[in-house]
């Protein structure tokens, strides 16, 4: 399983990447291993917003239907318009070609909230 040390990490196995105030989000190797084959992926609208803890999108698999959770909050500027035709992508590559949306960060303190790779490591080891 693959944790990337330049990224954040919420409890709920959504990463981050933060470059000049806009987060990169989307979900982590162990989340999609986790679920299984990705059949489905529903993002959000351009210009619509996101708050921390709260539902932005779905992923669906063969073994469940899961909400996306934010991880932090923000306007959404750009969403992967490619998942909704190639949702296995989200398996096959979740850190490069599956990120899910880039917002404009409202409240940057958050990323400060989310683990980092080795708290990551961490938390999934009790998991």
């Amino acid at each position: 399983m693959e944790i990337r040390d330049a990224l954040k990490y919420s409890d709920d196995h959504e990463w981050v990447l933060v470059e000049d105030g806009i987060a990169t989000i989307g979900i982590s190797d162990y989340a999609q291993d986790a679920m299984g084959d990705v059949v489905f992926v529903e993002l959000p609208e351009v210009g619509s917003s996101v708050e921390a803890g709260q539902p932005f999108g779905v992923v669906e698999s063969v073994k469940a239907v899961s909400d996306l959770l934010a991880p932090v909050s923000g306007e959404v500027l750009e969403i992967n318009e490619d998942l909704p035709d190639t949702p296995d992508t989200v398996n096959s590559s979740p850190y490069d070609e599956a990120w899910l949306i880039k917002i404009k960060l409202t409240e940057a303190a958050q990323v400060d909230s989310l683990m980092d790779a080795a708290a990551y490591r961490s938390c999934l080891a009790t998991q």
